[in-house]
């Protein structure tokens, strides 16, 4: 090569992609009975303390699945698809590569540290959870994770059309906890539920 001249720079695998956090906030909260995203957790919406721990975990924006005026919601493209229906609209919102991280709005202990780990552990991995669980998860948006979504979203068998599925797909990889992470997830889809961990 003539001196003076430099290689053009190419993307190495370490470098980092916009990180987005997702509070997955859509559903009816059947059997809640009452919308689990407004629930007061110490004082204010449960939905604002969940934004507020994917921001401590360091994503460089938080945003809302579901049709959230207050929060600039994202609502589902395709009613009734759970929450894959939710993911796949906020892919829809999102140009070029990301990693996502996903959260459930009704986990209300789930700390910012053990979000982080999420965010970068394992970073080559296409999708990342919690062992043992389906959420929260980390999931790397590209054009194979998009074609992906497109075409479960497609199945008519809602056990074939879900998160876990996404997953399985992906071969998604899995974080181990300590016994005080995996008690962050919790969550609170019943009254009873609720009661035990907003005590």
């Amino acid at each position: 090569m003539p001196s003076g001249t430099t290689m053009p720079a190419m993307p190495t695998a370490t470098e980092r992609l916009p990180c987005i956090g997702v509070v997955l906030a859509g559903g009816q909260s059947t059997r809640m009975g009452r919308d689990k995203a407004l629930l007061d957790w110490r004082g204010r919406p449960l939905l604002e303390r969940q934004l507020d721990a994917l921001r401590a975990a360091g994503v460089d924006e938080a945003r809302v699945s579901g049709d959230r005026h207050g929060y600039r919601g994202i609502a589902d493209a395709q009613p009734g698809l759970g929450p894959l229906g939710g993911l796949a609209a906020i892919a829809g919102t999102v140009a070029g590569d990301a990693d996502l991280v996903v959260i459930p709005v009704d986990m209300p202990l789930l700390g910012a540290a053990l979000l982080g780990r999420l965010r970068t552990e394992q970073p080559l991995a296409r999708g990342l959870r919690c062992a043992g669980h389906v959420l929260p998860m980390r999931l790397r948006l590209d054009t194979e994770s998009r074609g992906l979504l497109a075409a479960l979203l497609r199945e008519r068998e809602p056990r074939r059309r879900s998160l876990r599925a996404l997953q399985q797909a992906l071969d998604c990889a899995e974080v181990a906890l300590a016994a005080d992470e995996a008690a962050q997830l919790a969550d609170c889809n019943t009254e009873a539920s609720w009661d035990e961990v907003s005590r």
